[in-house]
């Protein structure tokens, strides 16, 4: 072998390695699905065909001949060969046993075949140098011929090792079904030479024959021969003419040497291309159900989630008192340390002043007994309604994922799983209740940080410079009038503007009623602040609670409920991108390579 062809041939089997490699570690990703195991034995009998195909890669090209009965396959085998080798016959199927006939030093196994499975007949002959001969048996006849088996049970166990097919055909034959279904099997992974027999006797049929098979096959070039009175020109030592002849010509010298390579190379690719156009039609034959299971899992998730999140509002809403009350801390702090500040604060604890300033006033130990129960109901009301907010989102889980809303959920995806053909084995319901409590909690976790955080932004957002200093100012103007009023007073009208003349008389010193209405109304103006800052926050945070519910709603249907069933359905997903990207590079080496002999035939795909 040339160095020229040594690194082709190198080249030949780094491709076929790569591509094997490939598609094993396809096979063997395959998911618990129905199609998906279809898949992995289809792809299990490939890597077994390429197996066989990878022993003869040196051995001479494996011809061998298919064809209904009396088409004249022994005869023309015969007429190759120059000898009777095999009985022919154009009634009766006479082949029952596959005749092989190769050069002296080769044996079945070189060729991956078993001995006991064909008879053997030797020749050194040029026709053998780079060929071997099988005479198989008729496919168009299941009678039993021993204990072996019929005839087609011995065809197909033989034609995973052929590299070429001699179809043989005649008028008569040519559009015999038996025989284009075993041809259709046969064809993938075997280039094809399409012969007319006993042009003796019959008409020259090949442009039918040829347009009866352009739907399903590129035929090349087509021959028509009279194979007996080949085999007597043979016997008197005369050169193959016409038909015969070229078609002799063709299969010594055109099929030989580097040709074998070619050829095997494109027979796998067919192969292999075959294999996989085949386990796409099975994916895409389960893909509608699984479709259909993944849009049941996603609504199931979407009723359940909008529940939750409709709870967890609601729940929000109906403890606002203390969410607000959060808020108004979160303002304050941020206000810092200034007039209305402290106004909130006093805000916030006013029920803790009035309850000091009762104590203040108790006068005997009944007084105080009974401002301890008052307190006492004070403050449980306070830590309940804390606990009550608090605890919203456990409510709100409860409420939305009760047990009948669970078991209803998995048995709705538990059908759509059946007829996806995936393991159901996790949407019992006390699993899919357990992974509900799970998500739950999860889920919860992540809305208490969401809500800590829009409560951080809302009092970030309502304490900027611009209206602390409003409120401020608002806040000091009314603190200024009062104390103008009572500083003018002290001083000025009751004091200097008689010393100085400006007045008859002193006027005198305001008294506690001037000091109970600046209250009330120091008091009234400090409450309408607190009612307009107040109320900016409650609106506020009203559009961000409906901004958060419809983020919880979206949150939740990705909360991980039937998530064994998720990893099945990624896994069929990837399993259908890898087929597809398996085709990529097939298809490009078929480009390349498919036809190693534009006269040779193939099947079209």
């Amino acid at each position: 072998m040339s160095t020229h062809s040594e690194l082709a041939h190198v080249e030949l089997l780094a491709e076929v390695d790569a591509l094997l490699a490939d598609v094993r570690r396809w096979a063997d990703s395959a998911p618990p699905w129905n199609a998906a195991r279809q898949c992995q034995a289809l792809a299990g009998r490939l890597l077994e065909r390429t197996g066989a195909l990878r022993v003869r890669w040196e051995a001479p090209l494996v011809v061998a001949t298919l064809g209904g009965t009396g088409t004249g396959k022994s005869a023309l085998v015969n007429a190759l060969v120059g000898d009777e080798v095999t009985l022919a016959g154009r009634e009766r199927p006479t082949t029952n046993r596959p005749v092989l006939i190769c050069r002296p030093d080769l044996s079945p196994e070189m060729l991956g075949i078993d001995p006991a499975a064909v008879h053997v007949i030797r020749r050194d002959l040029p026709m053998l140098r780079d060929l071997v001969l099988i005479d198989c048996p008729d496919p168009d006849t299941t009678e039993p011929v021993d204990e072996a088996g019929t005839n087609l049970a011995r065809l197909r166990a033989l034609v995973p090792h052929c590299d070429v097919l001699l179809v043989t055909s005649t008028q008569q034959k040519y559009r015999s079904a038996r025989v284009s279904q075993e041809l259709a099997a046969a064809a993938t992974g075997a280039r094809l030479v399409f012969v007319q027999t006993h042009a003796d006797s019959d008409d020259d049929v090949r442009d039918d024959w040829r347009a009866v098979l352009a739907a399903d096959y590129e035929p090349g070039e087509m021959f028509f021969v009279d194979s007996l009175s080949a085999l007597r020109d043979a016997r008197e030592g005369l050169t193959p003419r016409g038909q015969f002849g070229r078609l002799v010509d063709f299969l010594s010298r055109e099929l030989a040497g580097a040709a074998a390579h070619r050829i095997r190379r494109a027979n796998f690719l067919d192969l292999v291309h075959e294999t996989l156009a085949l386990c796409g039609q099975k994916i895409d034959a389960g893909l509608p159900q699984v479709e259909a299971l993944e849009a049941a899992v996603a609504e199931q998730r979407s009723r359940l989630a909008a529940a939750l999140a409709t709870q967890l509002r609601d729940e929000l809403l109906a403890g606002r008192r203390h969410w607000e009350a959060r808020l108004v801390a979160a303002a304050a702090a941020r206000f810092g340390f200034s007039p209305f500040a402290l106004v909130l604060r006093i805000y916030q604890g006013i029920g803790g002043l009035l309850s000091s300033a009762a104590l203040f006033r108790a006068r005997t130990t009944a007084h105080v007994a009974l401002w301890g129960v008052l307190e006492t109901g004070r403050r449980l009301r306070q830590k309940r309604t804390k606990q009550n907010a608090e605890s919203a989102w456990s409510r709100a889980l409860q409420f939305s994922w009760d047990e009948s809303e669970l078991r209803t959920a998995a048995i709705i995806v538990d059908g759509y799983a059946a007829e996806a053909g995936l393991p159901r084995g996790e949407l019992r319901p006390q699993d899919v209740a357990s992974q509900a409590g799970q998500a739950g909690e999860t889920f919860i976790a992540g809305a208490s940080a969401q809500l800590q955080a829009v409560i951080s932004k809302l009092a970030a957002r309502h304490t900027g410079l611009v209206t602390r200093m409003v409120y401020e100012l608002a806040l000091c103007a009314m603190l200024g009038v009062v104390l103008y009023r009572l500083g003018r007073n002290f001083f000025y009208d009751s004091w200097l503007a008689a010393e100085l003349g400006r007045v008859a008389a002193p006027a005198p010193l305001y008294g506690t009623e001037f000091l109970l209405q600046a209250g009330f109304w120091l008091v009234l103006w400090c409450l309408l602040l607190i009612f307009l800052f107040t109320a900016r926050l409650r609106r506020g945070m009203w559009g961000e609670i409906q901004q958060l519910a419809q983020r919880w709603q979206s949150d939740a249907k990705g909360a991980p409920l039937f998530a064994g069933l998720d990893e099945h359905l990624r896994a069929v997903r990837n399993f259908r991108d890898e087929r597809t990207r398996l085709e990529g590079p097939v298809g490009v080496l078929r480009a390349k390579l498919a036809r190693p002999e534009p006269r040779l035939g193939h099947r079209i795909g």
